[in-house]
């Protein structure tokens, strides 16, 4: 009992304790942080894989599959599977639309040829769209731009009352204020093109001006040029088609577009106020076509609208990829249906080469698992290889025996180049920064020595009264034990909230308010004073410990201010690190195992002055002052 008693005195007595739990807590929370991060990073990447590729997936690339449309089918009839669809992934280069200067004119891309339904269905497709209505500030360029297209068919739409009302809202304060009269004279008097200029400058004030000045002819012309501008979900839908218009349109990573731009709160920026908002322009995709045999053919070029922009929440995919229907890129690649002739002869038609995707990705239904599908979808897939063999096709699929380049993989061995060194590096974070432990325990011996040298009468009384050596160790293993449980506990709540905070933190040294620093300033300023007020001319230590919080505070207060001149610290780039935000999720496996191995590291560490207290001679110790 008396060894509860006398833990109880000395964790209450004595500022020394409270250093060993800071050490510990410290050790934990650095651990916690650290791993949480490095987990949260690998459960990011393969929660992305799946959503961006489904469970399963079909390679065979530059040659593609034949058929896949009768593949899909055998594999959407088996209970096993949810959704399959069919994707041309090939790389090219897109021409953006920005003038000559720092801007880059080209972008190297990854272009992904989709059937957007299909698509939807096996991956998160509709959900990364990134513009479910058009900004606000986009619109009055949307404007211009409907005007420049139909300039003619809406000036020839304007009634004489609309002309009027035109001209009474962009004419001089005199000429406004004239009668309806004599604004119909100057009407007839007027050059057409004037018309479209007047207009563009009631654009300049909003949507909503320029209607009450159009007609409903004119309005309806307007609209046929730019139907963004009437219906609030239009580029949602456009996005979710893969068109603008009535027209193939292409999806950009959010990336692709130097146009847009984080602030310091992590909130997308359109450069120029919105002027350079992708979907407003048209692009040009060039790939690269590869023949069956390996060779290169020319370059093929295609125009498309861009209908939206998604946002995969991946930094790499978010600056390479682009989606695009896939018949287009058939076409670009040189893998869509055309006919087989007759070498010999051109004129004799052997029968049709079908459209081919390089990639089938497939869902699976809730409850069965990439490894049980990637069973059943190799099995499917024969059973499609020897429906296509009975059929006596002149193009045969490519077989999973003869076939080398063609692979049926989860996504996690689709992407086990880039999962497997993740897993290997987060292993290696865990074991490096789990030698602190070496360091905690290093402290605690170094503590709790200090504190038996501290107590050496104490435990001479104690020994003289008939406790055993196991009491005297058991007092300091108990010591050890509360010393662990309570700073293993204040580190997992310290490495929780840095964890769940740890982009509050990134954003805020990124873009440093002024405050942080004048306080941290302050509060040195208020402990120096302290330490003087303490000491009073007679005790160094208060004064001591006052200069070295000045100095601290002041070093911390200056550098904050530093960053907030010179626009802050940016320690996760999305661009090196592939997501675009740090995880914030913690890993409460990693977090228990460590909070235990700082208890017991506590207790072993313990365990030496502990050993050193029970040694002690109890008449020397009596002795002792």
């Amino acid at each position: 009992m008396y060894q509860f008693l006398l833990t109880g005195r000395y964790l209450a007595s004595r500022l020394t304790p409270l250093l060993a739990v800071a050490a510990v807590a410290l050790c934990v929370s650095l651990v916690i942080v650290v791993v949480s991060v490095m987990s949260g990073f690998l459960d990011m990447v393969r929660a992305s894989g799946r959503t961006l590729m489904g469970d399963v997936i079909i390679t065979y690339p530059v040659r593609g599959i034949p058929w896949y449309g009768q593949l899909i089918k055998t594999l959407e009839a088996d209970a096993n599977v949810a959704a399959a669809t069919p994707v041309v992934d090939t790389w090219g280069l897109l021409r953006m639309p920005y003038p000559d200067g720092n801007a880059k004119e080209s972008e190297r891309i990854q272009i992904w040829g989709i059937d957007p339904d299909t698509f939807s269905a096996v991956t998160g497709f509709a959900d990364t769209l990134m513009w479910t209505t058009v900004p606000d500030e986009v619109k009055v360029y949307l404007l211009r731009d409907a005007l420049e297209r139909s300039r003619s068919v809406i000036v020839s739409a304007l009634d004489i009352n609309a002309r009027v009302h035109l001209l009474r809202h962009t004419a001089p304060l005199e000429t406004a204020e004239a009668s309806d009269a004599k604004l119909k004279s100057l009407v007839q008097n007027m050059e057409e093109g004037d018309w479209d200029v007047r207009m563009r400058i009631m654009a300049l004030d909003g949507t909503d001006v320029l209607r009450t000045a159009l007609n409903d002819e004119a309005w309806q012309a307007l609209i046929a040029a730019e139907p963004r501008l009437e219906s609030d979900d239009a580029v949602l839908n456009d996005g979710l088609r893969l068109e603008r218009n009535g027209r193939p349109a292409l999806i950009a990573g959010l990336h692709v577009s130097q146009a847009n731009q984080r602030d310091a709160e992590g909130e997308t920026e359109i450069v120029r106020n919105g002027y350079w908002w992708l979907p407003r322009f048209n692009v040009t995709l060039t790939t690269l076509p590869i023949d069956a045999r390996g060779g290169m053919l020319d370059p093929e070029s295609v125009s498309l609208p861009v209908a939206n922009e998604f946002q995969s929440g991946v930094y790499l995919i978010d600056q390479t990829r682009v989606l695009v229907p896939i018949d287009v890129v058939q076409d670009l690649t040189h893998l869509d249906a055309a006919e087989r002739v007759d070498p010999d002869d051109p004129t004799v038609v052997l029968g049709e080469d079908p459209a081919r995707a390089t990639m089938v990705l497939v869902r699976g239904t809730d409850g069965t698992t990439p490894a049980a599908l990637q069973i059943k979808v190799k099995a499917l897939y024969r059973q499609f290889e020897l429906a296509m063999a009975q059929q006596d096709v002149l193009v045969q699929p490519p077989s999973l025996d003869l076939s080398p380049g063609l692979g049926v993989r989860t996504w996690e061995q689709q992407n086990a180049s880039f999962i497997g060194p993740v897993e290997k590096e987060r292993e290696l974070m865990r074991t490096l920064f789990s030698i602190i432990y070496l360091v905690c325990g290093a402290l605690i011996v170094a503590i709790f020595w200090a504190i038996v040298y501290e107590k050496t009468r104490d435990i001479g009384i104690l020994r003289s009264i008939g406790a055993p050596r196991s009491g005297i160790v058991n007092i300091f293993l108990l010591y050890g034990l509360v010393v662990g449980v309570l700073g293993a506990a204040a580190g997992v709540g310290l490495g929780w909230l840095i964890t769940t905070n740890v982009n509050v933190i990134h954003d805020a040294l990124a873009s440093p308010p002024a405050w942080p620093g004048w306080a941290a300033i302050s509060v040195g300023v208020a402990l120096f004073a302290t330490g003087i007020v303490l000491g009073r001319g007679q005790f160094l230590l208060p004064v001591l410990l006052g200069v070295f919080a000045l100095i601290a505070c002041t070093t911390v207060g200056i550098g904050l201010l530093v960053l907030r001149h010179y626009g802050g610290l940016v320690i996760w780039d999305p661009s090196v690190y592939y997501f675009d935000e740090v995880p914030s999720t913690i890993d409460w496996t990693s977090a228990m195992f460590t909070a235990i191995g700082a208890v017991v590291v506590s207790v072993v560490a313990a365990s030496i002055p502990a050993a050193r207290a029970a040694d002690i001679d109890p008449v020397k110790a009596l002795r002792y002052e």
